[in-house]
């Protein structure tokens, strides 16, 4: 293949139309850039949607990752192996509390799927999630996600979940009851527009789940493995919830995902309860300890939060755009214009990748590991790209 348009007529003739068509194949990449199959370089400001969190093609990544496959590609959940064990008391360790449980998968939707399930095995079957929310598009993760959008041709969806304005405490509070079994939402909500609520909104929710023996559950799948600059998103909230969801970055753009319980949540999964033939892959799981131990070592939580706000500072002071929200390494770019696919095409033709969350805000996701050098030629071309109109 030597051309986009040969790849997109290929895409065209084999590959369902859920997605569109796309209008570039890529071919290669290194750290943050990628390549297309016609040698054009890009700067990759989306990470494969905040999964790619070491970027591409990271060495030590490639070396873990080649020597699992060399001694186990793949093992049943019948038997224990060395990297799972590992990375569950690794992500135990991250939680800083030992009733952590945890639980694998593949996927963010699957690992919102497996809170799901929890949920009813505390007796209760009412859910509260919030308007906006995505949790992911299996059956009862769409039916949790609170965009009609994505929703209409599905339905009847799953009964008995109510959505409740994202950041809104008061109607949480009228929503979540003793019937409640959980109430689940994103730290950060990144498909809806990287919309971050009130200060204090999740500390006032843990409260009132608390007092009504409510499951509180935290989707830190896009919001995870260090992205807003610490592990999952909560932190600065000072809270416990009962379940945490994780995948995208956790795999270092392997699919990867992990539901993890706490406390007494932890002991709602018995044997039999449910399971899934490739959650814990040994491959996958070696990706992730390496992720890890890498973020930790080079110290980039701390630079997440640095890097950040010096592209959120640049880009606030363009006329062309109202606000830059989100924390760390997750942004959302909200243009005055309202033409953010418009906007994002131009950046793609001008060699950076991003994408239009909604009508009016580019979302932004790098690898955490992000160059200070890459990220000013990132401001030179967004703010070209905008002030050319």
């Amino acid at each position: 293949m030597n051309s986009n348009s040969e790849a997109i007529a290929q895409w065209n003739l084999a590959i369902q139309s859920n997605y569109g068509s796309p209008t570039i194949a890529l071919s290669n990449g290194q750290g943050v850039e990628v390549w297309d199959v016609e040698g054009k370089r890009y700067l990759d400001f989306l990470g494969g949607i905040a999964t790619n969190i070491l970027g591409h093609a990271h060495p030590e990544l490639v070396e873990a990752i080649s020597q699992q496959a060399k001694t186990l590609n793949h093992v049943s959940n019948f038997y224990a192996h060395p990297q799972v064990l590992k990375l569950a008391l690794k992500l135990q360790d991250l939680t800083g509390d030992s009733t952590a449980r945890v639980f694998f998968c593949n996927s963010g939707a699957e690992a919102n799927e497996a809170a799901f399930k929890l949920s009813r095995l505390t007796g209760r079957n009412r859910i509260v999630a919030t308007s906006g929310a995505f949790h992911g598009r299996t059956m009862g993760a769409l039916s949790l996600t609170g965009q009609e959008s994505k929703k209409r041709a599905f339905k009847p969806l799953l009964k008995k979940i109510t959505h409740v304005p994202f950041g809104d405490i008061s109607a949480a509070k009228k929503a979540i009851t003793k019937r409640t079994a959980m109430f689940i939402l994103e730290p950060i909500q990144g498909e809806n527009g990287v919309v971050v609520p009130p200060v204090g909104y999740l500390a006032a929710l843990r409260d009132h789940t608390y007092k009504t023996g409510t499951l509180l559950v935290v989707d830190a799948v896009q919001t995870g493995m260090g992205r807003t600059s610490t592990w999952f998103g909560y932190e600065s909230e000072g809270i416990t919830p009962d379940v945490i969801t994780l995948a995208k970055g956790l795999g270092g753009g392997l699919p990867l995902g992990a539901m993890i319980a706490l406390g007494s949540a932890a002991q709602l999964f018995q044997a039999g309860s449910h399971g899934t033939t490739f959650g814990g892959n040994p491959i996958a799981c070696a990706a992730a300890n390496k992720v890890i131990e890498i973020i930790e070592r080079d110290g980039l939580l701390a630079e997440v939060g640095r890097k950040g706000m010096m592209i959120k500072q640049a880009l606030s002071e363009l006329s062309q755009v109202q606000e830059v929200r989100g924390s760390g390494l997750l942004l959302g770019v909200v243009l005055k214009s309202k033409d953010a696919k418009v906007v994002a095409a131009a950046l793609m033709q001008e060699g950076v990748l991003a994408n239009a969350a909604t009508g009016e805000v580019i979302r932004l996701a790098p690898a955490l590991n992000v160059s200070d050098q890459q990220i000013a030629q990132f401001l030179e071309i967004f703010s070209k790209v905008v002030k050319n109109g």
